[in-house]
């Protein structure tokens, strides 16, 4: 099978529409995207074997991911998907992965209204990089240097499931079958919150997603806004197995486990219930973990407001193991 072969059966789709704002997608030198009245999002993530996902990784769930996070940047902006470009190395050419791989990819990007609209593909060690464009209303987006003192500090869904499939995957814990089934789609199949940072336009202040730990993402957010934060660790929304575990390990895995893809994001005392309206119509938990303060720096507190001496880096992919 040829480059251009693998391209017409796995991931050209003349048979789908496109959203209004793709007027061409894949099969020219360019796509083609109409010019919008709003302001325009764009991200890029990129996936290599070994570093972001294990070698082996079911191809469906890969495909879901690779998309899910880069919807997530969006999710975090406020900006409605629009389409993406996907960048393709591997190693061969294995019918049965790319069936699997596609699969997954487009069964998110059609839950989002979300159109592949070009890209490429080479031999090499398997990475995977997608390129994805949104658009935000006139009300613009939500911005890491937006927070203000006195806002809410806000988390969406739970944390720390991803972390603890990852950590059983790489044999530094044991669970049990029930326990790995139920946070094993937190780490393969994680939930872009879109609908969510799209209800928050107009309410929140400031936001991030959380890839790398809620503490080292948040801290992106106290540093570009020049503020400080204190959090109430115990607060964090710990993920239904995370729960279960002992109090040491589920304050680390919520604060710095990453790979959660959730939001978080500041907001006006004054909308809090308008925050927990924008849960409600987009059917998402949200918790509200501390305050934003003038004083720099992140302090981390238990339930009782007691201080934590607790230090967790978070993901970074030139220093992680």
């Amino acid at each position: 099978m040829s480059e251009f072969d693998l391209i017409a059966r796995y991931f050209a789709r003349p048979d789908r529409g496109h959203p209004p704002s793709v007027l061409l997608g894949v099969g020219d030198d360019c796509a083609l995207l109409r010019p919008v009245q709003q302001q325009q999002a764009i991200s890029m993530d990129m996936l290599v074997e070994g570093r972001h996902f294990l070698p082996g990784t079911d191809p469906i769930a890969l495909g879901h991911k690779c998309l899910a996070v880069n919807l997530s940047d969006l999710a975090a902006m406020g900006a409605r998907p629009v389409g993406f470009t996907l960048a393709l190395a591997l190693p061969d050419i294995d019918e049965d992965w790319l069936q699997g791989f596609s699969t997954g990819l487009f069964a998110l990007a059609d839950q989002h209204g979300c159109a592949l609209i070009g890209g490429d593909t080479t031999k090499g060690p398997r990475t995977i990089c997608i390129t994805v464009f949104g658009e935000l209303d006139a009300a613009g987006a939500l911005l890491r240097s937006a927070a203000r003192t006195g806002d809410d500090i806000w988390v969406s869904g739970t944390l720390g499931d991803a972390r603890l499939a990852l950590s059983y995957r790489l044999g530094e814990r044991t669970l049990d079958e029930n326990a790995l089934a139920q946070c094993a789609p937190r780490m393969d199949r994680p939930t872009p919150r879109n609908e969510l940072g799209m209800a928050l336009v107009g309410v929140a202040h400031a936001a991030i997603d959380i890839s790398d730990g809620f503490g080292g993402d948040l801290g992106h957010i106290l540093t570009r806004s020049g503020v400080g934060a204190t959090i109430d660790v115990d607060a964090l929304p710990a993920g239904p197995t995370l729960a279960r575990q002992p109090v040491t390990l589920r304050r680390e895995y919520c604060v710095a486990g990453g790979d959660d893809y959730e939001l978080c994001f500041t907001a006006p005392q004054a909308h809090r219930q308008a925050v927990l309206d924008a849960a409600c119509r987009t059917q998402t938990l949200v918790t509200r973990v501390g305050c934003i303060d003038a004083l720099p720096g992140l302090r981390l507190t238990d339930h009782s407001g007691s201080d934590l001496r607790l230090t967790y880096p978070s993901f970074d992919h030139f220093i992680t193991p």
